[in-house]
């Protein structure tokens, strides 16, 4: 069975086609992600649980934003370079899209329907919300931009649906 989100069209950085559906049986770590913000840092262990997870089925996708306070500003190409050399990111980044108001992209539009934890869904708050996806395509957690990457109940979360 297909879900809605693996067949929204969204462009990689570097400007090729994809769908979600591209990473079926799967888990995704969707988050959207700016180079210029206090959460930056969390790169780190994005790549880290990247490379950790990947031999158990789980891909890490990158969606820059510039939204909150300009804090993406750059090119496809300037992303992908702070992204390489500062972090050693080698996890797939999506093209730069809008994940809140009337030119959000459809990709969040589904997103954005997962509450979190506390039963809230809606707009994104800040860089770095986390929306962890089953091999299904189904969207099971979604995690606040202060919850680190590895936290407890991330890991927890992700390990339920690791396809591997």
């Amino acid at each position: 069975m297909t879900t809605p989100l693996q067949n929204i069209a969204i462009n990689t950085l570097s400007g090729e086609p994809t769908t979600l559906g591209a990473y079926d049986g799967h888990a995704l770590l969707v988050v959207n992600v700016a180079s210029k913000c206090g959460l930056t840092p969390q790169y780190t262990v994005l790549e880290q649980l990247a490379k950790d997870y990947a031999d158990r089925g789980l891909f890490v996708i990158g969606v820059p934003c510039n939204q909150f306070m300009g804090q993406e500003p750059g090119t496809a190409e300037e992303i992908q370079e702070f992204c390489s050399t500062t972090y050693g990111v080698t996890f797939p980044l999506l093209e730069k899209i809008e994940v809140n108001g009337e030119n959000r992209h459809p990709l969040y539009a589904e997103l954005t329907k997962q509450a979190d934890a506390s039963g809230e869904a809606g707009d994104i708050q800040w860089n770095f919300e986390k929306f962890l996806i089953a091999p299904d395509g189904t969207v099971v957690n979604r995690f606040r931009p202060r919850t680190e990457p590895d936290a407890p109940e991330v890991i927890d979360a992700l390990e339920e649906i690791l396809p591997a």
